[in-house]
């Protein structure tokens, strides 16, 4: 998992104490890739961490950019920094930042190289950036074009892992609030599914499908119910619902998968003869 005091503490203490931040010889951390399996939670991650510096939050998908005619994905890059700019202090957020800035070969000449070469431009005008900060996800590490990640870029890459029991009891309760909406009966323990051995490859997403299927389970059973001529009753959601919703509710992602793509998002990303500007 990533450590998210870690993150917080790259971009609280350039705004929130500059001069010792300075005094102590630091440098302003360029740029973070959070790595990791879709539906981890990278996107809350980055926005809960903006929030609680006191930032101002830009999110923009990688794939929102591109656009079929010469030059305006280039100008579309430009627009996301300026508008930064004139919000600062602010997080960029660029979300499947691979659908963005795919490797290149030195034989491409494409929209995608003009892209990542405006990017680059941008992101390599650190001191102009005045508390302009980077932030970008990917499910895909390994595909990223590795001048991207040089120093003074995204030069830190944090792995953001499917969440362990303490943090899958965290997100449940944020998903049913605490068990008041779907309302939970008396015999729900939040804290046994989390700790469920069924739940240890679940994602965020995977928990959220968990607890919508739970409560479809409850709605149908409602249903059913007064169909048959019974009045109806409290709607709640049961553990019999969620041994239901289990058997429906697979995760999207394999632990052999995850433990891969952690390996992958710590390994050095340059291959010789790619390009590395």
């Amino acid at each position: 998992m990533c450590n998210g005091p870690l993150l917080g503490l790259f971009f609280q203490a350039p705004v929130r104490n500059p001069e010792q931040f300075k005094a102590l010889g630091l440098v302003t951390p360029a740029g973070v890739l959070l790595a990791g399996p879709p539906g981890c939670g990278k996107t809350l991650l980055a926005k809960a961490v903006a929030n609680e510096s006191g930032l101002n939050f830009i999110s923009v998908k990688g794939p929102e950019l591109l656009n079929m005619y010469v030059g305006e994905s280039e100008r579309a890059v430009r627009q996301v920094f300026q508008r930064a700019k004139n919000s600062a202090p602010c997080v960029i957020f660029f979300d499947e930042v691979d659908a963005l800035c795919p490797r290149r070969s030195d034989r491409e000449t494409g929209a995608s190289v003009r892209v990542v070469n405006q990017l680059l431009t941008e992101m390599d005008g650190l001191e102009t950036r005045q508390q302009v900060f980077i932030m970008a996800a990917t499910n895909r590490p390994d595909i990223i074009d590795p001048a991207i990640l040089r120093p003074g870029r995204l030069d830190k890459t944090l792995f953001v892992g499917l969440p362990p029991p303490s943090d899958r009891l965290a997100i449940l309760k944020t998903i049913t609030r605490n068990g008041t909406k779907p309302p939970l009966d008396t015999d729900v323990n939040l804290e046994a599914i989390a700790g469920d051995l069924r739940c240890d490859c679940y994602s965020g997403a995977d928990l959220s499908a968990l607890v919508r299927e739970a409560s479809l389970c409850a709605l149908r059973q409602e249903m059913a119910r007064q169909k048959s001529g019974s009045e109806k009753g409290e709607l709640k959601i049961s553990q019999k619902h969620f041994e239901e919703a289990f058997k429906k509710v697979k995760s999207s992602i394999s632990k052999k998968c995850s433990d891969l793509l952690e390996i992958t998002s710590l390994l050095p990303l340059s291959v010789p003869g790619l390009s590395s500007e």
